[in-house]
């Protein structure tokens, strides 16, 4: 069975004592951060992210995640006192994984304190460690595929809504943004942005739904966990979101646990990767108003 050269993200943890970056410097309405990007071998978003007072280290952002990461041999090297014991839901399965206390992240000029992370390897990784949701709640992000680059803030400091071609509203599920409006080959669909993986996933419900379109191989995911899971590509032919559609998908479909914690299973559901957002030009993710917003490629771009 291959692998599929991707790392699927979505990684969730369970029962945190204490939510990472709960602990935000206060930043006034008015400012906006613009963090230049890097693009790793997974086609994913990699920004600059201090640890202490001086040691920068290289980040994914990743909205299918709730939980910020730090890579182990990064925790060793830097001595970050242990927390605990944590269960932790991934694409590929539930495992427990050790946790430890940073005393300050930096995010551009923002600055966390006083955070619980979760520590994998970061050959699982896949780079020095993860931004996950939890530290964008209450803030808009917009990932400007085409300038290569992040920016936090509130909508008046980002410029407010013009520009996008599509507002879609979502719903808010553990954390999460889920656009319930989505329709995949003539089937509606919840989905979720997932800037963390570059292969989007499906639900069984979706596999279903799109069994006359034909499967092809087998593949196997690989979790920033380390786990794996089995799964089978399939190609559906268009994804409507508003007025604009994807064409030629390709979907890893799984029975992944992350669909059952989010209570996905009943209806066709899609992980929406990077193989498919880096189509727009820039997609906003504005977590205070649970709105998401699209900005479509040029004519001939």
């Amino acid at each position: 069975m291959p692998k599929l050269a991707a790392i699927a993200g979505s990684m969730l943890a369970l029962g945190a004592a204490t939510p990472a970056f709960a602990s935000a410097e206060p930043v006034a309405a008015i400012d906006i951060e613009v963090i230049k990007t890097q693009i790793d071998r997974e086609e994913r978003m990699t920004v600059p992210v201090r640890i202490g007072a001086k040691d920068t280290f290289n980040f994914v952002i990743d909205t299918g995640s709730q939980s910020t990461v730090v890579a182990r041999s990064i925790a060793e090297r830097l001595a970050l006192p242990p927390s605990r014991r944590a269960r932790i839901i991934g694409i590929a399965g539930t495992e427990a994984a050790d946790t430890a206390l940073v005393d300050e992240i930096g995010l551009g000029r923002r600055s966390f304190y006083n955070m619980e992370v979760v520590l994998f390897e970061s050959r699982d990784i896949g780079a020095d460690g993860i931004v996950g949701i939890d530290s964008l709640q209450r803030q808009r992000v917009l990932l400007d595929f085409d300038k290569r680059q992040f920016t936090i803030g509130d909508v008046r400091s980002q410029g407010g809504n013009r520009g996008f071609d599509i507002v879609v509203t979502a719903r808010r599920r553990l954390g999460q943004l889920i656009m319930t409006n989505a329709v995949i080959d003539g089937v509606r669909a919840d989905v979720i942005i997932d800037t963390g993986a570059n292969t989007s996933i499906g639900n069984r419900a979706m596999q279903r739904a799109m069994s006359k379109r034909g499967l092809q191989e087998l593949v196997t995911l690989t979790s920033v966990t380390g786990q794996t899971i089995s799964a089978e590509l399939g190609f559906p032919r268009k994804l409507s979101v508003g007025e604009f559609d994807i064409t030629n998908l390709m979907v890893a479909y799984t029975d992944s646990p992350v669909f059952e914690y989010l209570g996905l299973t009943r209806r066709p559901a899609l992980l929406l990767g990077m193989r498919e957002l880096k189509l727009f030009k820039r997609v906003a993710i504005d977590f205070a108003a649970n709105r998401i917003y699209f900005d479509l490629p040029e004519l001939g771009s």
